[in-house]
């Protein structure tokens, strides 16, 4: 344990006994004798403490709830949780137990105060590699984060998530924070799975969502023969740090919608489970069609939808030889991954949203959204029933196995399970959507249990605030939990905050999960004012590797490596080659050099800024009014635009970043002559 977070607890303990004394010590209304007063600095910070908690109406769960959440200035959280932001196309970096936000990640989605998406070349470039063609994108609906893991627990090292809208991948260095590649899926649009990584992040899981012809058109009418889902195997290379298309496949399935995905570990590594919904193939068309039955209800009539489980190994050897291609990318045909042995259906509960692999891989846990019980399926029991070829095929010939041959249990929770979590206990925590809840559960035998309590038994509710969707559990996903704390991600926030009119934030509720039985404790309200998040993961801050100034001045963080275009102090200058202009400028408190550009009007300008600034946090924006550049330069890195000047005129290009006591001297002219 760091020191400065072991002199916290410290402290947090000592001021528990201070308030507490405060409470117990102050006179009573009768007028009852209080009891001795205390040594002066200990009397004086009980007092002080006795006299908030009494002017704010506190209780001592109040208290112990903010001593359990304060991060004094200066020390740090030792979690941090990566959640999606929904359709701000982002992602949100926000410290545990403090729920203080500490990053926003541009990624799908411009961001100005990190200059991502405004002229920085590399930047533009990726996001052009991830459209659609034809296209112009500059949002994202991103949902699913996913921290690479080595044997099954997170690494700290990479961060992927998916873009529901428009089905695209990205990737992110952990090491600066910041999006290196994008990736468009070739043969869908839309997706909602992604991302999930395998144990070892070789595999980025794209899952699909709904039913469509693939790579090409049909019309809905023949929606049985021509439509199909998907699910997509990205290959991540570790030692580029990006992900591989000519080595990623894709498998076609059943028209069926398919939702979420989770990566088998430990026992179940090689695996992969998907949920799927609408296996009655209901295709909508309210306000087109006539008679027609709405998704909402058509989509929900089947007692039992279909748990989709992929022999990832075994398709990836099939993938190597496969010829098929649909848009240039790999796709192993649905007839082949029958005949292979590389997918087959698990029955589960109507409408489900949600598989969680258990921390040892040997159970797999999914929620119906109109079943009032969590279903927990055995690993071993389903190995078994394929072997004995346990099963019924569905209309297309997949193997759907028995129901009772390979489920392991069913624990009652309440209304609307969704998704589920893991502890170090023992205990699995399943939100509950309809009940605005979250549910704490025991696992199986081979988990531990304080005394007394049963296998696959409720154990506690906690209320939340309200309608909860994902949760996020201390490294609650991995094969080693750490247990201590849960957030709620809660759609609805209703009166929890001060009116800012109808569009209202949804709401972070930060959990303590550390006590056994029925002790779990709300300690905190986040609101979440920029999108609607989806889903996030807890990671130990320790295992972060990340850096502070990049490794040399003039680095370019998109390669890794020193730019080419790198410019030190005294190399600056302008090269001009007819009407092309090359601009090489460097940046360090508190002024660029050059601080003055002569172009003419109708030139392209090939721009490179160089940070010479070594020190933490000495960072240094650049902005050109007119021709929507702004960037972010941080310590060390080297930074590429392009403009073409058709705007004659003087431009003071200045620096956006408050960098100094002179930083609004930081600054300088761009001359554009006319034609």
């Amino acid at each position: 344990m760091k020191r400065s977070l072991l002199y916290g607890i410290i402290a947090a303990l000592v001021l528990v006994v201070i308030v507490l004394a405060a409470l117990v010590l102050s006179p009573d209304e009768g007028g009852g004798q209080s009891a001795a007063p205390a040594q002066a600095p200990s009397a004086g910070v009980a007092d002080d403490a006795a006299a908030v908690i009494a002017a704010r109406g506190l209780t001592p769960e109040n208290v112990t709830a903010a001593l359990k959440t304060y991060t004094p200035s200066g020390q740090h959280d030792p979690y941090l949780m990566f959640s999606s932001g929904g359709h701000s196309g982002q992602i949100h970096v926000v410290g545990v137990p403090s729920m203080r936000l500490l990053r926003t990640i541009g990624v799908f989605t411009p961001e100005p105060w990190q200059g991502y998406g405004y002229g920085e070349e590399s930047h533009t470039a990726m996001f052009e590699a991830g459209e659609p063609e034809g296209a112009d994108i500059r949002w994202g609906d991103t949902h699913h984060p996913s921290l690479s893991e080595t044997n099954g627990v997170y690494d700290g090292e990479w961060l992927f998530v998916g873009d529901k809208a428009n089905a695209r991948v990205a990737v992110i260095d952990l090491r600066d924070f910041e999006t290196k590649q994008i990736v468009k899926n070739p043969i869908t649009m839309n997706d909602h799975g992604g991302t999930f990584v395998t144990p070892n992040t070789d595999w980025v899981v794209e899952g699909g969502q709904y039913g469509a012809p693939i790579g090409d058109f049909a019309p809905i009418s023949e929606y049985n023969e021509h439509y199909r889902g998907q699910i997509t195997f990205w290959k991540f290379n570790r030692e580029i740090g990006r992900i591989v298309p000519e080595e990623s496949f894709a498998m076609e399935l059943p028209p069926y919608w398919q939702d979420l995905c989770d990566s088998g570990k430990l026992v179940s590594d090689g695996w992969i489970f998907c949920n799927s919904f609408n296996t009655e193939r209901a295709t909508g068309g309210v306000g087109a069609v006539e008679g027609a039955v709405p998704f909402e209800s058509g989509v929900s009539q089947n007692d039992m939808d279909y748990m989709h489980v992929v022999n990832l190994t075994r398709a990836a050897e099939v993938a190597a030889t496969n010829t098929n291609k649909v848009n240039g990318f790999n796709v192993i045909p649905m007839e082949t991954a029958i005949a292979e042995g590389l997918l087959y259906f698990l029955p589960e509960p109507k409408s489900p949203h949600g598989v969680d692999v258990a921390p040892k891989g040997d159970f797999m846990v999914v929620s119906g959204k109109l079943d009032p019980h969590v279903t927990v399926y055995s690993f071993e029991k389903m190995i078994k029933a394929i072997a004995d070829k346990n099963w019924t095929t569905d209309e297309y010939g997949v193997p759907v196995l028995a129901f009772d041959a390979v489920m392991e249990a069913q624990v009652e929770l309440g209304l609307g399970p969704l998704h589920t979590q893991y502890d170090n206990q023992g205990y699995a925590y399943t939100s509950l959507y309809l009940d605005s809840a979250v549910a704490r559960w025991t696992l199986g035998p081979n988990y531990p249990h304080a005394e007394g309590e049963e296998p696959w038994t409720l154990i506690d509710k906690e209320s939340v605030h309200y309608n909860v969707g994902h949760i996020a559990a201390a490294e609650g996903d991995t094969a080693e939990p750490a247990g201590g704390f849960l957030v709620a991600l809660n759609k609805w926030s209703v009166d929890r905050f001060a009116n800012v009119g109808p569009l209202l934030p949804q709401n972070f509720q930060l959990i303590d999960t550390s006590g056994q039985g029925a002790s779990l404790q709300l300690l905190y309200d986040m609101p979440v004012g920029f999108g609607e998040p989806h889903y996030a993961q807890i990671m130990k801050t320790e295992r972060l590797k990340s850096i502070q100034i990049y490794p040399e001045v003039g680095w370019n963080p998109h390669t890794w490596s020193k730019d080419p275009n790198a410019t030190l102090a005294g190399e600056e200058r302008v090269v001009r080659d007819g009407n092309k202009v090359e601009v090489f400028m460097t940046a360090i408190r508190s002024h660029f050099t050059p601080e003055h550009i002569e172009i003419n009007q109708g030139d392209e300008v090939t721009w490179h800024i160089t940070s010479l600034e070594q020190a933490v946090d000495a960072v240094h924006g650049f902005a050109v009014p007119g021709y929507n550049i702004n960037l972010s330069i941080e310590p060390g890195e080297t930074a590429t635009f392009q403009l073409t000047a058709n705007q004659k005129g003087v431009f003071s290009y200045y620096c956006t970043e408050f960098c100094s006591a002179l930083h609004l001297e930081m600054t300088g002219y761009l001359m554009i002559a006319p034609e």
